[in-house]
């Protein structure tokens, strides 16, 4: 096989991604207008995207951010005793006591 057919193939499926994405974005300019897109930050996730946003909304600054005010619940889970594992079985500790 030629190079330029492999170069072709490889590139295709990305070339049609773009296009895909052009036209999408081409019918929603022609029914919404313009519009705003900005970094939004998740408070529950603690993580960014990029979405769009309001017009008079200002979009997220990194610059901002303090990662000691994220709340991860995963740390924050904490047992009913600090001694027992959360998955253990009330049961076993009666047996043992």
């Amino acid at each position: 096989m030629q190079a330029q057919v492999i170069a072709a193939v490889l590139l295709l499926p990305f070339a049609l991604a773009f296009l895909y994405a052009a036209f999408h974005e081409f019918r929603r300019y022609k029914s919404e207008g313009r519009a705003n897109y900005g970094l939004v930050y998740n408070e529950e996730t603690g993580t960014t995207h990029v979405t769009g946003i309001e017009e008079g909304e200002d979009g997220f600054d990194p610059g901002d951010f303090d990662p000691n005010d994220y709340n991860d619940p995963e740390i924050n889970s904490t047992a009913d005793d600090p001694g027992e594992a959360e998955d253990a079985d009330p049961e076993d500790s009666r047996k043992n006591a």
